[in-house]
């Protein structure tokens, strides 16, 4: 309930506080799970002190609980162990201090985390985290490569020395991190985010050697999982051995074996690809050589032919034709002519002889009237009327008498 303060009508620390504990009491006992960080156990002493925190959010609750409590488990919980707590929240006024009243410690079995990783699963599955269509690829020779990775630890050395020995130019950029244990969420998190963040990583590997499945466990925390789903990056995956599989293997963008593993599939290895390039040369020139020798063998074919041999037989062959024809041609227009000539000739002597002219060198005349009309008939003249003659040697006058 909210309480009715303002500048002039403050309340004192002490009522604060007091506020405060009567509102967590109201909670009442609760299970809690949570890995014990710190654990602290005086000889002689009747109450145990621990941290109970939570990797994914970070946030840490001081625990108490008497020896006898905590003594029924002691053979099996300790530092780093995941357990589930029954307890009451307690407010210590005069600190403002909040911690937990723990009445019963049990350790979570591995059956149980099991059971909550497959739940973790089937729900990011249906969000679509591991959908194959979310994978991006490698990039064939990345120039830089991040890699997440314990301090000074073998798997570290594996992806170094193995990716070195492939490729001895590639770069990495190292985060080393928390790989297991209550600080390991939030720097897996953290170093992924930074290593994304720069432009010239090409490709990140997340490494971590084996372990069992509590050690595992911060590699298939939802954050980490998250935080790998939203990266821009490839991420490979190398976490433990080959019977092994996290969370993160299943969000990566490439799941490797081992970390050596990951270095075989992050970087080509300089000599198969100095063969393959080699190989390739080999086959470039062969096929080169093989349509070379085509293409001779073609101009050789073409240069045996006898038009390429002899360009001028076949000029010369039709220049033949071409005379022969012109000889033709003028032979049918030289008998044409001829036949014409001859034709001339004959309708010339015709005509000659048919002609008026030649009736009027025998002797005849012709009569025409004034308007040039031939007289054919005595009844087409009239007596006195002046007619014109025509004879062979030229023309003259004539009257016409009664």
């Amino acid at each position: 309930m909210a309480v009715n303060t303002s500048a002039e009508a403050p309340i004192p620390v002490g009522e604060v506080s007091r506020l405060i504990g009567g509102w967590i009491d109201r909670l009442g006992a609760v299970w809690v799970e949570g890995q014990i960080t710190q654990l602290s156990r005086r000889p002689g002493a009747g109450v145990v002190f621990l941290t109970l925190r939570d990797p994914s959010y970070d946030i840490s609750v001081g625990v108490t609980c008497y020896r006898q409590v905590f003594d029924a488990v002691a053979d099996v919980v300790s530092e780093g162990a995941r357990v589930v707590v029954h307890c009451k929240p307690e407010w210590y006024a005069p600190r403002g201090q909040l911690s937990l009243r723990a009445a019963e410690i049990r350790p979570v079995g591995v059956g149980e985390l099991l059971a909550r990783l497959e739940q973790l699963k089937k729900s990011l599955a249906r969000e679509g985290l591991f959908a194959p269509e979310r994978k991006k690829p490698l990039p064939f020779l990345p120039q830089l490569i991040g890699l997440v990775c314990g301090r000074a630890s073998a798997a570290e050395r594996d992806v170094l020395e193995n990716a070195r020995h492939r490729w001895p130019a590639v770069r990495f950029e190292v985060r080393n991190v928390a790989v297991q244990g209550v600080h390991a969420v939030p720097q897996v998190v953290q170093a992924v985010k930074e290593l994304d963040a720069i432009d010239d990583v090409d490709v990140i590997v997340v490494a971590r050697g084996g372990g069992s499945v509590e050690d595992l466990l911060p590699f298939s925390d939802e954050q980490v999982v998250r935080a790998v789903a939203a990266c821009r990056t490839p991420v490979v995956s190398a976490i433990g051995h080959e019977p092994d599989s996290p969370l993160l293997d299943l969000v990566a963008d490439l799941r490797a074996s081992t970390p050596t593993d990951a270095a075989k599939k992050v970087v080509p290895d300089v000599g198969e690809e100095y063969e393959r390039v080699r190989m390739l040369r080999d086959r470039a020139r062969r096929c080169v050589q093989a349509l070379l020798d085509r293409e001779e063998r073609g101009l050789a074919h073409a240069l045996a032919r006898p038009s390429i041999q002899d360009p001028h037989r076949m000029i010369d062959g039709r220049a033949e034709e071409v005379t022969a024809l012109l000889e033709r041609a003028r032979r049918c227009v030289r008998h044409q002519l001829d036949r014409a000539e001859s034709e001339l000739t004959h309708t010339h002597a015709r005509v000659v002889a048919l002609s008026p002219a030649a009736t009027l060198k025998r002797g005849y005349a012709v009569l025409q009237r004034a308007d040039g009309h031939a007289v054919r008939a005595p009844g087409e003249v009239e007596a006195g009327e002046a007619l014109r003659a025509r004879v062979s040697e030229g023309e003259f006058t004539v009257r016409v008498d009664a």
